[in-house]
């Protein structure tokens, strides 16, 4: 890629702070104009253990995956073997590491540019409380020309609560590191960014579920979704909202159909494991057209899985996971800064089609941060169907199958929901026109419904088309990037609403083109099968299914492709 970048990895043992030093030096670098993703990698258990803070600095919003390091700082190496996959180096890569202990062959053989520093002992020496994290963020911060003050000033911010002798010995640490000026010169990508948020795709989704008027959250703890509800819970009571920790994922889904019945738009996040266990609830909203919106950051599965990473396998659940004939929302957000915009939407579709919404997120959009441009909100005016006066017939068969929906508890407007099968009127019935009449009226809302432009992000018009969802975009069209460079076109599909799939839009996108590469990141082909089965298609359609723990490689991709082109 011509595009200028600079990708640095820090890794250590779980304590070491590894986390907190990416954090705050994206910070400080988004603070002094520059661009950055930082992507937190741990072990596979969810308590403690090593992690690495993985950077990737640009010039412009580019935000995948590091194919290769060019700086590696590993403050240990007692457990870098568990990263050794996602952590690539090349010849000119600098390796930073502690001076006693010996460097792995595997870094070894890659690179010898390695500086050793008595980093422990430097940190001992600039203060007793000294952290080995807090030298290596000045170190770090003085190659990429950062104001020390600065760094200091948001550990300060972010040590806030801790002892002042704790925090004093912070600000040493980052003085002594910026103090060493090793022998080594990285070349830092040009900083232009302005008007650019700081947030992660857990915040960027809690901030569009906010924005679309979600005011009652309920949820369980869960990896790598816990923190899209820490975060909320502030601004929610700002709004006079409520977030109710649940006992367990049966409880948080039956909490919000509850909430949203009595019209309070609704919202709960969670992943794999708690989305299975929710979706006998998820057939309830369905059926009783009771509004409600699920965040799902995906992880790698099945069971407990790899839960601290990153893998697109809960589609089928999501599109499937409902017993009986159950229509429903599914949308997946294509980015960081997507998220606000698709939960939103999200949020705003399900209000007005009364059903269940399912929005797949991922770990690695999730629990990455980056600097982004100012979002795009969702600002959709949906029509809502008027309430006729006399008889209240809450189920009844309209033209586009939304029905009247009254405001809870007004007078003459009662109605039963259960998950039943009733007719107009919310009555239960076995009787097979009332069944049929229902069955169809939830599946026409859906698929009558127009969703506009937004279904995809779509771009290029080249003979073979590269199709994805999700997450999956950001490494797709890099790769379609990687192609232009060496004169070959493709054109871009990346899918924002998986459920109902738009036929007519997909169809539309794809005239001209003589072939699809689907691209996805889990092991069974879940999006090449969905859409096989969905679409009669005309050109000839190819699979590339990669699965987790480790990203999407665009160059990978754009092989791939040139494997499908071959004669």
């Amino acid at each position: 890629m011509s595009e200028q970048q600079l990708c640095i990895a820090i890794t250590g043992a779980g304590g070491a702070g590894v986390i907190s030093c990416g954090e705050l030096l994206l910070q400080a670098w988004a603070g002094a104009s520059g661009r950055g993703m930082l992507r937190k990698a741990f072990g596979p258990q969810i308590r403690g253990g090593e992690s690495a803070a993985l950077l990737k600095l640009t010039e412009h919003e580019t935000y995948t995956a590091a194919s290769h390091y060019d700086v590696l700082l590993a403050l240990d190496w007692a457990n870098f073997s568990r990263f050794e996959d996602e952590i690539r180096l090349h010849p000119n890569s600098w390796v930073i590491c502690e001076e006693k202990g010996e460097v792995p062959e595997a870094v070894a053989s890659l690179t010898a540019n390695i500086l050793r520093l008595p980093l422990s002992k430097l940190a001992r020496e600039a203060d007793a409380d000294g952290r080995v994290n807090m030298l290596a963020l000045g170190l770090l911060g003085s190659l990429l020309g950062l104001s020390t003050d600065k760094l200091s000033q948001l550990a300060q911010q972010k040590l806030a609560g801790k002892p002042q002798a704790y925090r004093d010995a912070a600000t040493t640490c980052i003085n002594a590191g910026a103090a060493l000026k090793p022998d080594l010169v990285i070349n830092a990508p040009p900083r232009n960014a302005s008007d650019c948020w700081y947030l992660s795709g857990n915040q960027a989704a809690g901030y569009g579920a906010l924005d679309a008027g979600i005011r009652f959250v309920a949820a369980y703890p869960i990896t790598p979704a816990s923190d899209v509800l820490e975060w909320m819970a502030g601004p929610l009571e700002k709004l006079q909202g409520q977030l109710m920790q649940a006992e367990d994922e049966l409880a948080a889904i039956n909490m919000i159909i509850g909430a949203s019945f009595g019209g309070v738009p609704a919202f709960t996040a969670t992943s794999g494991p708690g989305l299975a266990l929710m979706t006998e609830s998820i057939g309830l909203a369905v059926a009783s057209e009771t509004p409600i919106t699920i965040l799902n950051v995906m992880r790698g599965g099945p069971s407990t899985g790899i839960p601290t990473k990153s893998e697109q396998s809960d589609l089928n659940i999501a599109l499937h996971g409902l017993h009986g004939d159950a229509p429903h929302l599914v949308l997946a957000p294509l980015d960081i800064a997507d998220c606000v915009f698709t939960t939103g939407w999200a949020v705003h579709l399900a209000q007005h089609l009364q059903t269940a919404a399912i929005v797949l997120s991922d770990q690695f959009i999730g629990q990455s941060t980056a600097v982004v441009s100012q979002p795009r909100c969702c600002e959709w005016q949906l029509p809502q169907q008027p309430v006729a006066d006399g008889d209240y017939l809450r189920y009844q068969l309209t033209e586009s199958g939304v029905s009247p929906l009254a405001s809870p508890g007004e007078a003459g407007h009662r109605f039963t929901a259960d998950g039943l099968e009733h007719n107009e009127k919310g009555t239960p019935s076995a009787r097979d026109s009332d069944h049929q009449q229902q069955l169809n009226k939830r599946q026409r809302k859906l698929t009558d419904f127009d969703f506009g432009a937004d279904w995809a992000r779509v771009s290029g018009s080249g003979p073979l088309a590269l199709v994805s969802f999700g997450s999956s975009h950001a490494a797709v069209a890099e790769a379609a990037a990687v192609l232009a460079e060496r004169g070959i076109d493709t054109r871009v599909i990346s899918l924002r609403l998986l459920s109902p799939l738009p036929l007519d839009s997909l169809q539309s996108a794809l005239e001209g083109a003589s072939g699809l590469l689907v691209i996805e990141q889990n092991d069974s082909q879940q999006l090449y099968r969905y859409l096989r089965a969905q679409v009669d298609f005309n050109q000839a359609v190819h699979s590339y299914a990669v699965a987790g723990p480790v990203p999407l490689n665009p160059h990978n991709i754009a092989d791939a492709a040139l494997e499908v082109m071959a004669p």
